[in-house]
């Protein structure tokens, strides 16, 4: 197989604030080519680097706001967080859980630092990422998935080097819990020192990982450090990171959806009527009820 080489490593931009409790720094769509064709399935990612939130009695977040026409999937790295939606789910989510929301024809939705973390404070650190849906598939049910850290498919590195934790797709023939609408493969590496990680995708197959502790080396020729996006080329199949100290990298790769976007706000769709169609179904409340 041939090698799939760096197309850019992105520093992580300037941080800005969704709402009052997310400190992201917004990787899809940036100023690094990486638009929502380019890294189609995945239209959306949105990093909250470590940071520490001082202790509050009224948990910060973000309050009710609609989404349709696509999934959000946010993974926990530090801190806790409380969801809450108008299809009548939600849960909280720890160190290592993900939550799996398919917006779909419709959802209103909340989070928040969940209550008991937010009254002692503490480093916060999530990833957030939107996964666009085929036109098919838009307007299907709302559904969720809470997939906790006991639930993700592990591969063990040799020699005691760490692990692989699947969320969706597979790594090694070790599956993840998350069912997809489209083929995709999103995993934590968890390495120690020295450890390296291989990995094949097609070459057509949108890639990157992202830096969320430690530096790794890339093919053994780039180093990425903390909090730094590695795109790859949409070239070659296969590629190595070596951890240069104890490291955990979030990969993800997808098969593009070759469909026109069109995009706004929290609404993804395929044509401007049906963005206009969401924001007259939100203004008229078919996307349910719920209490900020």
């Amino acid at each position: 197989m041939s090698t799939k080489n760096i197309e850019l490593i992105a520093n992580p931009p300037a941080p800005h604030f969704v709402g009052d409790g997310f400190r992201v720094h917004n990787f899809i769509p940036s100023g690094f080519r990486m638009d929502m064709e380019r890294m189609s399935p995945f239209i959306l990612l949105d990093y909250n680097s470590k940071f520490h939130f001082p202790a509050s009695d009224k948990p910060k977040g973000v309050g009710v706001h609609p989404h349709r026409g696509f999934e959000t999937v946010t993974i926990a790295y530090k801190g806790k967080v409380a969801h809450h939606d108008s299809s009548g789910d939600g849960g909280v989510i720890g160190e290592g859980d993900v939550q799996w929301m398919t917006a779909a024809s419709g959802v209103l939705h909340k989070e928040y630092h969940e209550e008991e973390f937010s009254k002692k404070g503490g480093d916060f650190q999530m990833v957030q990422l939107w996964v666009n849906l085929p036109a098919k598939d838009k307007m299907s049910q709302p559904k969720y998935q809470a997939i906790s850290k006991d639930k993700m498919g592990i591969y063990k590195m040799p020699d005691g080097g760490g692990n692989i934790e699947v969320i969706a797709g597979n790594y090694k023939d070790v599956q993840g819990p998350a069912s997809t609408f489209t083929p995709l493969h999103m995993s934590n590496a968890r390495l120690n020192k020295g450890a390296k990680a291989e990995y094949s995708f097609p070459a057509e197959y949108n890639t990157g990982a992202l830096v969320i502790e430690g530096s790794i080396n890339v093919n053994g020729q780039e180093v990425a450090k903390t909090d730094d996006f590695v795109l790859f080329e949409n070239a070659g199949e296969s590629f190595t990171i070596e951890a240069m100290d104890n490291a955990v990298v979030l990969i993800i790769s997808g098969e593009p959806i070759r469909e026109p976007i069109a995009a706004q706000g929290p609404f993804v769709m395929n044509t401007k009527q049906e963005i206009l169609q969401a924001i007259n179904d939100f203004n008229m409340g078919k996307f349910g009820y719920l209490e900020d």
